[in-house]
């Protein structure tokens, strides 16, 4: 049996940046706190790029590392 895993990638990047695949939370004290996936998408691409090309990996993006870490902090997570 074969199965057709042929990815819309252009739809599954667009459904990343724009949130739309985040689905809303179901109570109202939940309401005020985003999903972790949707928020400091920015700092994500940044820490997660440098993470993956540079040579020495997490003492070469120390500061990238810092600057996600602050912005989920502002959003309520401990990462």
């Amino acid at each position: 049996m074969a199965f057709d895993l042929a990815v819309n990638t252009t739809a599954v990047q667009s459904a990343i940046t724009d949130g739309s695949s985040c689905a809303k939370p179901s109570s109202e004290a939940n309401q005020e706190r985003p999903k972790p996936c949707c928020v400091c998408i920015d700092e994500k691409v940044a820490r997660d790029e440098c993470m993956l090309m540079s040579a020495e990996g997490p003492s070469q993006c120390a500061e990238l590392i810092q600057n996600y870490k602050a912005c989920m902090k502002g959003f309520g997570f401990n990462v």
